[in-house]
């Protein structure tokens, strides 16, 4: 099984690792990755494997089968090899202060109006949330990106821990996804963002909100009766 550090350490930049299994030529699994895989909204990292002189690009990582394998942009490397991955820190840094910005804005979206999200998706430049609202209005959903950057300019502390499933069950807003869990799942892994946020998440995430900047409201789409969409960035 990888260790995958980003769950512990989402800092940090490169390993050394060794490669335990390789499927169908270029899906590399090792004992332990710096890459963070694709889910929960967000897009897998990408960066390189170094094997001595020889450079592989990683362009995809995906757990599957409970395996996580990094998709390389060619074969070459062998199961039992040492290797030395290198993260694409830039990619993964506006990563982290997309998805803590998104942690606040949802949180704000529900505290100020109710609202919770049935779906999202976390990108570089632009992402989104869907969720449901039967009166949409532009002006005051700005209102809630605003209150969501009074926030983030407070520099906030972002703090990750776990807890037994028990115990996140009866915390307010944990329910519903810790539920959804399979019971296997003893431990959950919570990301509480100063006072304004406390859930189970997998993600990568900054330390502070001093560190994202400022949430920009982009564009909205009506995806049904109630449906609604908005693209966030950042700047």
């Amino acid at each position: 099984m990888t260790e995958l550090i980003a769950l512990s350490d989402s800092y940090a930049r490169e390993c050394t690792s060794k490669a335990l299994e390789v499927v169908e030529g270029k899906f590399v699994v090792l004992d332990k990755s710096i890459f963070a895989p694709r889910g929960g909204g967000l897009p897998s990292d990408t960066g390189k494997i170094m094997r001595g002189n020889d450079e592989f690009k990683v362009l995809y990582v995906v757990k599957k089968e409970g395996k996580i394998l990094h998709e390389l942009d060619r074969g070459g490397i062998l199961a039992g090899e040492e290797v030395k991955c290198e993260l694409n820190w830039e990619r993964r840094h506006r990563l982290m202060r997309m998805h803590t910005a998104g942690h606040i804005l949802s949180a704000i979206m529900f505290a100020k109006s109710g609202i919770l999200i049935t779906g999202n998706a976390i990108d570089i430049d632009k992402s989104r949330f869907d969720f449901s609202m039967e009166n949409f209005d532009k002006a005051a959903f700005q209102s809630l990106i605003d209150e969501a950057n009074v926030q983030i300019a407070r520099g906030l502390e972002v703090s990750v821990s776990s807890l037994p499933r028990d115990e996140a069950l009866k915390l307010p807003g944990m329910v519903k996804l810790a539920g959804a869990l399979p019971p296997e799942v003893k431990e959950l892994r919570i990301v509480k963002i100063g006072d304004v946020d406390l859930q189970a998440d997998g993600g990568v995430h900054v330390k502070n909100t001093s560190e994202i900047g400022k949430l920009v409201f982009i564009d909205a789409e009506n995806k049904g009766k109630n449906n609604r969409r908005v693209y966030f960035g950042l700047e």
